[in-house]
């Protein structure tokens, strides 16, 4: 088996929208030198009470909302592709892999859960996704539960109802906890308990002594996981990082009208037996917070991860043909051969994306494989004494391109179910689009 490794962060915004670069919240350095780093291959990012009004919310579903777009501006950078986004409300998780692990992603899937309002408000709740990679099933939630010292019971309600509603529609993982890897991330809001009679003030001096460890005692969420009311399934490292909630926002003092706590976690689970004669595992690199953002209320937290894949686990499913190039204006075709025995399904699409595409959104147009590919004389005559299902051939046609449709471009072909799950199954060459000779 081989490592992958996965960079996770939590952050609650306050509404705010990010004026500082984010390299240091992604652990990338600013001047793009990664020559002494090992990249990460995936990226989650998990984020809280992004400004969610109606003309935001407009605005975020035909372009990426602000803290999207500053990720994803530093990440392309570094060669990731965003391959799946899911907002709900505030509530919002972003997955970047790099590019070179896009044909061994499959299966994308996401759910959300709403808790607010006894379920009917989304201010409060839980976005999640799911994918398969290099044979391994990952869960991914970012929740947002109920704030307040005094509300513990509403947060384990929350916690239930949030595993108990999710479902998805893969296999044997149509629940969270059914993952080979399960990473849970957020502002969970979980208090030091009331068992601590001390003022904010007199915690504040216990962080300045760095007499952590005897704050840590009264964490909420450790006590609900040992008493196996919430969380109790997932493990988490001991934070030693001073508590993350509340600050004065736009400094790092902390605010008295709160008592400081570790509101920001990253937890996770490993089902190490899922496979005859191999285990599982899950390690864990680091775990910390980020002081200098000031932005809200909050500091933002990440940890890093490696886990145990398949290292022989890998897919080209749909292979294109070479193509040469396209023209601007006219009918345009390609060829690609379906290796593999593959569900037939009327929602399987072929993009048209720019050759350095940075999201599986980023479609420049796109045609329905159900409407305007059909079998090439190779497909529907095989030859003789060859497996027809290693032989299935098609041609795809692209009526017409957008206007001034120009540069290099690639078609990837994505598999999608009747339940909205995608995978990656081919991408083509680079190829140019020129301008019609007679234009």
């Amino acid at each position: 088996m081989e490592n992958l490794r996965l960079y996770l962060g939590t952050y609650n915004v306050g509404t705010s929208t990010p004026d500082d670069k984010l390299n240091n919240f992604l652990g990338l350095p600013s001047d793009h030198k990664t020559d002494k780093l090992q990249l990460p291959d995936i990226y989650v990012l998990s984020f809280q009470e992004v400004k969610a009004q109606p003309q935001n919310m407009l605005l975020d579903a035909l372009f990426d909302d602000p803290w999207t777009y500053a990720c994803r501006e530093i990440l392309q950078e570094f060669n990731y592709v965003k391959i799946k986004s899911v907002r709900l409300q505030g509530l919002l998780l972003n997955i970047y892999c790099l590019r070179k692990h896009l044909l061994n992603i499959r299966e994308i899937e996401s759910e959300y859960t709403r808790t607010g309002l006894s379920g009917m408000w989304g201010n409060k709740g839980a976005v999640s996704a799911r994918l398969s990679i290099y044979g391994c099933s990952l869960c991914f939630v970012n929740s947002h539960l109920s704030a307040h010292d005094h509300q513990l019971k509403d947060r384990i309600e929350d916690y239930n109802s949030i595993i108990k509603d999710q479902e998805f529609h893969v296999g044997e993982t149509t629940e969270i906890f059914f993952h080979d890897y399960v990473f849970w991330m957020g502002d969970l809001n979980f208090r030091l308990h009331e068992e601590l009679d001390e003022t904010p003030e007199e915690i504040e001096k216990v962080i300045g002594k760095n007499d952590l460890k005897k704050l840590f005692l009264y964490d909420q969420l450790r006590y609900v996981m040992k008493k196996g009311e919430a969380f109790s399934e997932l493990t988490e490292q001991d934070p030693d990082f001073p508590p993350t909630f509340k600050f004065e926002v736009g400094t790092s003092k902390y605010d008295h009208k709160r008592r400081p706590a570790w509101c920001d976690r990253i937890l996770y689970r490993v089902n190490p037996d899922n496979y005859e004669n191999v285990t599982l595992k899950v390690d864990q690199l680091s775990y910390r917070h980020h002081p200098s953002y000031l932005l809200s209320d909050h500091k933002p937290v990440t940890a890093e991860f490696n886990i145990k894949v398949f290292s022989d686990y890998s897919e080209r499913i749909v292979e294109f043909d070479k193509v040469v190039s396209w023209t601007q204006d006219e009918e345009n075709t390609a060829k690609y051969k379906i290796t593999q025995d593959i569900p037939s399904t009327k929602e399987d699409w072929i993009g048209l994306f720019k050759e350095n595409f940075s999201s599986l959104d980023d479609y420049v147009t796109y045609e329905y494989v159900s409407k305007c590919s059909t079998p090439t004389s190779e497909a529907k005559s095989p030859m003789k004494g060859a497996s027809s299902k290693n032989e299935l051939k098609y041609d795809i046609t692209f009526s017409e391109l957008p206007n001034r449709c120009r540069g290099n471009y690639c078609l990837v072909y994505f598999s999608q179910s009747d339940d909205k799950v995608i995978s990656v199954l081919g991408i083509s060459n680079s190829f140019p689009v020129v301008k019609n000779d007679s234009d």
